[in-house]
């Protein structure tokens, strides 16, 4: 078995390249080049042909091989459906905000999670990433637009902290200095409610932004949506989060998808304020997405604004997200699905 030379760090390789009797300088060219997002240890083009030909023998690239690309008419976002070495595929969604391009990567192929309301979730779980799979994505987008990334989301296929030391491993990765050098700062994580990891988390003091999947202000509505709430209850899951915020002074993001009559009433606005009042966090409004195969519809226009009013006046932060590629379901999840159902279908064909 070849070894993921991705997804070392530095002092991985250099101790390595060491035991191997090659260079100390050689151990930081092919560690710059990695993560340039090169495919293969030819383009390496400072390294002698003789050792790129010993390091092929004993070490593997990650890439992510674009299968398919949709580009929004409207505001340009991008959307990816990756090929992983092995046959899965994985989607990214690429952004452009004011202040430079943010990429949305997934962390798992599949999800274990089970929400009723994401299309990931419907597909099952196959397997965690690796974290130069998840490096991969990140430089798969930018070569393929010519666009450095400047903001990194992990809020795509997946669950980040079911992945949690792969996940880790690629926040040092990318926030090397080194490498990509994309700092914690400008790193955005959502959960579902992992609440055992959250705490983990907040004592390593990584300066992520924890992004909170909350969706309902209440067991009833969020166990019936969202099966980890019958592990991690709404109030294990704030007081987890009112933790973190108290520890690392970062500010928790909850991330409310308003589906028409579930979660969407005055009731549940004036609840959730209750339940938010006095933590460091602000809320995102996010119009549900038509997933095929449920039932449930996006709030109106009306419902979402008068829900925010509530918030805002009962002094919690809250804005309705900017939905981005609306008209190439830049939700992850869907792009992928479709494509395995085209995939089947013609193979059923042959």
């Amino acid at each position: 078995m070849k070894i993921d030379i991705k997804s070392m760090t530095l002092a991985e390789i250099q101790e390595a390249f060491k035991a191997e009797g090659l260079p100390g300088f050689r151990s930081r060219q092919v560690y710059r080049w990695l993560h340039r997002g090169v495919s293969s240890f030819d383009e390496m083009s400072d390294l002698s042909q003789e050792l790129r030909r010993q390091l092929s023998e004993k070490y593997y690239i990650s890439v992510a091989i674009i299968e398919k690309k949709r580009v929004s008419k409207y505001d340009n976002t991008v959307k990816y459906l990756f090929r992983l070495h092995d046959g899965q595929y994985v989607e990214s969604v690429l952004m452009q905000y004011h202040h430079g391009y943010s990429i949305c990567i997934s962390t798992q192929a599949g999800c274990k999670m089970g929400c009723t309301f994401c299309a990931t979730g419907q597909g099952g779980w196959f397997r965690d990433l690796t974290p130069s799979e998840m490096l991969a994505q990140i430089q798969a987008a930018q070569l393929d637009s010519g666009n450095r990334v400047s903001n990194i989301v992990l809020m795509g296929m997946g669950e980040p902290l079911d992945n949690y030391e792969n996940v880790l491993r690629f926040l040092e990765l990318v926030s090397s200095d080194e490498g990509m050098n994309i700092g914690a700062r400008h790193i955005s994580l959502s959960t579902c409610g992992l609440v055992d990891k959250i705490y983990d988390l907040a004592d390593r003091k990584l300066q992520v932004t924890l992004s909170v999947s909350l969706h309902a202000p209440n067991d009833q509505i969020r166990s019936r949506t969202m099966p980890v709430n019958r592990k991690w209850n709404v109030e294990a899951l704030l007081k987890a989060c009112r933790y973190y915020a108290q520890v690392t002074h970062r500010r928790i993001s909850f991330e409310y998808a308003m589906i028409q009559g579930v979660n969407d009433t005055d009731a549940c606005a004036r609840e959730l304020a209750g339940r938010l009042k006095g933590m460091l966090c602000h809320v995102n409004l996010i119009p549900v997405n038509d997933v095929t195969g449920a039932n449930y519809r996006k709030s109106s226009h009306d419902r979402l604004e008068r829900f925010s009013q509530i918030l805002s006046e009962k002094g919690i932060p809250v804005t309705v997200r900017r939905t981005l590629g609306s008209d190439i379901e830049a939700s992850c999840g869907q792009l992928r699905g479709k494509h395995v159902e085209e995939v089947v279908a013609h193979e059923g064909r042959q």
